[in-house]
């Protein structure tokens, strides 16, 4: 009993601190974030100096971000072979890269920003309290719980996501009270302490549960797992190719953000800059054109494969929703429906996360749409082959698929 309530005190401790940590930077990163969008949608002028803010952003990553430029994929690494702290620089390199992306143009999402500050801050506490190999494995899943929690105002899904993601190979029980502490302490900070809100979504109608409207959700759910596929092939298919013809890090973005620039530009594509969160709600009202999920995925492989800062998930959002949008054409079920159960559908294939997707839908959306998001998280997951949005993480019996 001694041991388990050392455990319950230490880790309620570090949980809360973490989340206090991680909900104040989450807090901190969206309102900037709501500048930066507020301040590009009314000067677009601004999307012309998109290839010098990638020129300042790979020149300081280059320079000075040592192997924060890894991102997520550093979490990731750290988890599975703990060889050296995650620097603290990380926080302000990513968080102000991140504004620059936005403010003048580029199309990345938060998720990444927010976890990768909610795991340098944590990882900052390994050091301050002297914490062991495994203690700092549960640590860094704290931050990543935190950041996930805060940004999305998604506790549950945000729990469930950092041990999901995480560690897929190998669940480790001691990890499951600290994640979700963190979980709603950050989301408690960012939402209720420091009073910064979240998108709404809803889906107005709900099909009946009958066998034929969960059938059609098996098409659905095969092509979000498609979907998320070529995202994620296309944001490594163009990191590749830029670093195969750019051998100089900080001119990789300069000449993607002349690629966006000249894109948006002739295709009058403001739509898919940013965020896309506009675009996200309407897809949950009004049908949208076709190759709206298209763009958005060239984009932002366009944005992030050359050097830009932002995270994946917001864009994957866009993806889904109005994937889903466009299926509503062929597949008799609610169009609002279909939105969500892409929302999270291609988010859970493009990073093999199918509880933590569902879970979310259900904060987002309301529980009566479980079933539905549930089947399309699921084979989403399952269509989406061995890859993922990120490099580094193990998944397990995946990755013996073609």
């Amino acid at each position: 009993m001694i041991p388990f309530l050392r455990y319950l005190f230490i880790w309620l401790g570090l949980g809360t601190l973490v989340g206090i940590l991680a909900g104040s930077a989450s807090a901190g990163f969206l309102a900037l974030l709501d500048w930066a969008t507020q301040t590009r949608d009314a000067h677009l002028w601004l999307l012309a100096f998109l290839p010098l803010a990638g020129l300042g952003i790979g020149y300081v990553y280059h320079h000075y971000g040592a192997n924060s430029v890894k991102g997520n994929n550093l979490l990731l690494e750290e988890l599975y072979r703990s060889n050296n702290p995650i620097p603290l620089r990380m926080t302000p390199l990513v968080l102000f890269g991140t504004i620059f992306t936005h403010l003048f143009g580029g199309s990345a999402g938060r998720e990444g920003t927010a976890v990768q500050m909610g795991g340098s801050l944590a990882d900052q506490l390994t050091k301050w309290f002297s914490l062991d190999a495994e203690q700092r494995r549960i640590i860094l899943i704290c931050g990543v719980a935190g950041g996930f929690a805060s940004v999305f105002g998604t506790p549950l899904a945000g729990a469930i996501f950092s041990l999901e993601w995480m560690l897929n190979r190998k669940f480790r029980p001691k990890s499951v009270f600290p994640a979700f502490c963190a979980a709603f302490v950050a989301h408690w900070i960012c939402e209720l302490g420091w009073g910064i809100g979240h998108t709404a979504y809803s889906i107005p109608e709900i099909a009946p549960h009958t066998l034929t409207n969960l059938l059609w959700i098996i098409p659905a759910g095969i092509a979000f797992g498609l979907a998320a596929r070529l995202f994620a092939e296309t944001g490594h298919g163009v990191g590749e190719v830029f670093k195969k013809h750019i051998a100089y890090p900080p001119f990789r973005p300069v000449i993607g953000g002349i690629l966006v620039v000249l894109l948006v530009y002739f295709t009058d594509a403001y739509t898919y800059i940013g965020l896309g969160v506009p675009r996200i709600v309407e897809a949950f009202e009004e049908p949208l054109p076709w190759y709206d999920f298209l763009a958005k995925t060239g984009l932002t492989g366009l944005t992030l494969g050359s050097g830009f800062k932002g995270g994946e998930v917001t864009p994957l959002f866009f993806t889904g929703a109005t994937l889903g949008n466009a299926l509503s054409a062929w597949i008799p079920l609610p169009l609002a429906l279909l939105a969500g159960c892409g929302f999270v559908g291609v988010f859970s294939g493009a990073t093999n996360t199918p509880m933590a997707c569902t879970v979310m839908g259900m904060e987002l959306f309301g529980f009566e749409a479980g079933i539905y998001l549930g089947l399309a998280c699921l084979v989403s997951f399952i269509f989406s082959g061995k890859g993922s949005i990120y490099s580094a993480q193990q998944i397990g019996w995946k990755s013996r698929l073609p």
